[in-house]
């Protein structure tokens, strides 16, 4: 057995750890400057995929000077640009004063409240425009003035930038892009010399620095502060939405990122009082190998590692490092030594806004909402089938897409199967190892003789424990024996500290995202190891339900598309698609699988995967967890009802409004 239950808190995070490690083992340095480009476009080849992809055309930027704020030396400029049709981008250029072309540079906040409005952000800003450089500072898609919300201090993470994930183009490749369009208009200032471009962040800035800086070649300086690290360290910390590259664990390490800047100019900053995954130790470990690229260009002088004994921070003795650094990169000037900041003084967060006093256009599009159009715009693509051929023409693609969407299954090995007696609850209780480092438990509740088959609940919250519910009674009653499981990651095994804000697995999910095995796909995979082992016990029958509760009815919908083994299949209040304007409530990072609804669709879609078979439908929610009534319940699964229509189960697919026990059991019996 992979764990004691002692360990049981810790076992999901070794094993993310443990296959990271061995899935890296064998990375190296190129050995020459060939394979070094070679390897370079392999990478840029793998982000682009994972951020699924930039629009081939770019939309009018449409720049408009909303208010300009004159002070000594310099003006600062706000500015909305349009980086995505609708979508708009508060931003700040602070203009020297002067004549001629001057070298610039892209400041990007991090997790700031205030984003571009703090002080600390605003200071870097100031400092360089004191200094001769122009400075466009942008907020992020989600956060300061472009949040849920006019007024300032938004997140953007957990469940705010999940909504991207199911349109294939998650916050960090957003990032990107809209930081290449502010580029794209710094290029079309006056003031701006093309060919000396710099960009600097810290924290969630510092990722998006290092991102953009190696992603853009346009970029000649690259300052990351206080964000540099290892992949590996992520595994175990909990970061933001917007720093998650899918799948990029399954082909780099962050060495491999930093090295895509060589052998154009790297510094990184880092502090000794900062988390583990951007302490200077992990970030000795990606400098030392994206060094060794540097030096295959002759240009080991241009990556450089500046350690201050501070915070997680861009004081100012870094911003002076920064300043020296940007001044000898793209001005030629100095020789990188650290210049004293001029006299800064900062402004009024409510005086640098471009919506002043709270107030928004009514037509402003919020990160949900950008992610509903998409989602929109994608589904449209996928009509109703007309026919029996066009429903067979998709149900092909589907499942030939659903196991690499859902990250692939791994290689079985022996179960390890165990049996334990739960004193208090007097059933027997089998552990299994789906895959080494894994433990899922069991637990079969029995009453009298079984008249029916066996229900296998899923519920993500209540794990085992579902077994006593009044769902897990009903089946009882009429003569089947129930089954309920702890997945992988919940139940006994859940991280202690994997909540955060409206997503209840957030680390583990997240970390799992990073490895390209979306956390739905690992628990599809213990569901079908667990019908191994029943088959192994000899207790798999031929009449087996899977149920899924809550957040679990995706995982539900999803093993039985992957299974035939399952012969009915029930989904109780779950979510009825993953569109939303809003971000999700009451329900899991977990679910969400990124560019599902370009590869198989909605849920609609994967529900159609469990043609002809048994289907009961009870109950759903909005993105949002507002109920559906049983009008807009029955449109959901519209798409749904044609598949089984054509597949010859017209008969099989139910519809309820409601959640009643008694009814999901009658329906499905």
């Amino acid at each position: 057995m992979a764990d004691s239950p002692a360990d049981l808190s810790r076992q999901f995070l070794t094993y993310i750890q443990n296959r990271n490690l061995a899935k890296r083992a064998g990375d190296r340095v190129p050995a020459s400057v060939g394979e070094g480009e070679a390897q370079k476009g392999r990478l840029r080849s793998n982000l682009v995929r994972s951020w699924g992809g930039f629009p081939k055309e770019h939309c009018d930027l449409e720049p408009r000077v909303v208010g300009t704020l004159k002070r000594d030396g310099y003006r600062v400029e706000k500015l909305l640009l349009q980086t995505m049709p609708g979508v708009q981008m508060t931003a700040n250029a602070y203009v020297p004063e002067g004549e001629g072309k001057r070298a610039a540079v892209l400041c990007v906040h991090g997790h700031w409240r205030l984003a571009k409005s703090e002080p600390v952000v605003q200071a870097r800003c100031i400092g360089l425009a004191k200094l001769g450089f122009f400075v466009l500072m942008v907020d992020a898609f989600g956060a300061g003035e472009r949040g849920l919300q006019p007024p300032l201090g938004e997140y953007h993470g957990e469940m705010v930038g999940a909504t991207l994930f199911p349109t294939g183009r998650p916050l960090s490749g957003i990032q990107v892009y809209e930081n290449q369009r502010a580029v794209d208009y710094m290029l079309t200032r006056p003031e701006v010399d093309g060919d000396r471009l710099g960009i600097t962040g810290c924290s969630g800035g510092g990722n998006q620095t290092m991102y953009a800086g190696a992603f853009d070649e346009r970029f000649k300086a690259v300052v990351p502060v206080c964000s540099v690290g290892t992949y590996q360290a992520y595994l175990g910390a909990a970061c933001c939405m917007c720093e998650v590259v899918p799948a990029a664990m399954s082909y780099t390490e962050e060495w491999g990122i930093l090295s895509l800047v060589a052998p154009r100019a790297l510094m990184v900053i880092n502090a000794t009082k900062d988390g583990f995954q951007f302490s200077i130790g992990e970030a000795k470990k990606s400098l030392a190998k994206a060094r060794d690229v540097f030096k295959l260009y002759d240009a080991e002088a241009n990556a450089k590692h500046a350690t201050f004994d501070w915070k997680h921070d861009y004081h100012q003795p870094m911003r002076e490092e920064m300043y020296g650094w940007m001044t000898l990169h793209l001005k030629g000037e100095g020789d990188g030594s650290p210049i004293s900041e001029p006299e800064v003084k900062t402004e009024e967060p409510e005086t640098l806004r471009c919506f002043p006093g709270n107030k928004r256009p009514e037509t402003f599009m919020t990160l949900p909402q950008f992610a509903a159009a998409e989602g929109r715009a994608i589904l449209k693509r996928r009509p109703i089938p007309a026919h029996k051929e066009g429903w067979e023409a998709d149900e092909m693609m589907m499942r030939e897409s659903l196991p690499r969407v859902l990250g692939g299954f791994p290689k079985k090995t022996p179960l390890e199967t165990g049996t334990v007696r739960d004193r208090k609850a007097g059933d027997p209780t089998f552990r299994f190892s789906p895959e080494p480092g894994i433990t899922v438990s069991a637990r079969e509740v029995r009453m009298g003789v079984r008249r029916r088959g066996m229900a296998v609940l899923l519920d993500l919250d209540e794990g085992v424990k579902a077994g006593s519910s009044d769902l897990a009674k009903a089946f009882l009653n009429e003569g089947w024996h129930v089954l309920s499981v702890d997945l992988r990651a919940t139940g006994a095994t859940t991280n202690k500290s994997d909540a955060i804000r409206r997503a209840p697995d957030h680390n583990s999910a997240e970390w799992s995202l990073w490895t390209g095995r979306p956390l739905i796909g690992q628990w599809v995979y213990d569901v079908r190891r667990l019908l191994d082992a029943l088959e192994e016990r000899k207790k798999l029958t031929s009449d087996l339900a899977l149920v899924g509760v809550g957040p679990a009815s995706l995982v539900a919908l999803a093993a039985a598309a992957n299974d035939t083994r399952v012969s009915k299949v029930a989904t109780v209040g779950g979510l009825a698609s993953y569109v939303s304007d809003v971000p999700y409530e009451k329900q899991r990072l977990g679910i969400m699988v990124p560019g599902i609804l370009k590869r198989i669709g909605d849920i609609a879609h994967l529900a159609a995967l469990t043609a002809p078979r048994r289907l009961v439908v009870a109950g759903g929610v909005t993105g949002g967890g507002a109920q559906l009534k049983d009008t807009a319940l029955t449109k959901q699964y519209e798409w749904t009802r044609a598949a089984f229509k054509y597949a010859g189960g017209s008969g099989a697919l139910r519809i309820l409004p409601g959640e009643s026990p008694q009814s999901i059991v009658e329906h499905l019996s």
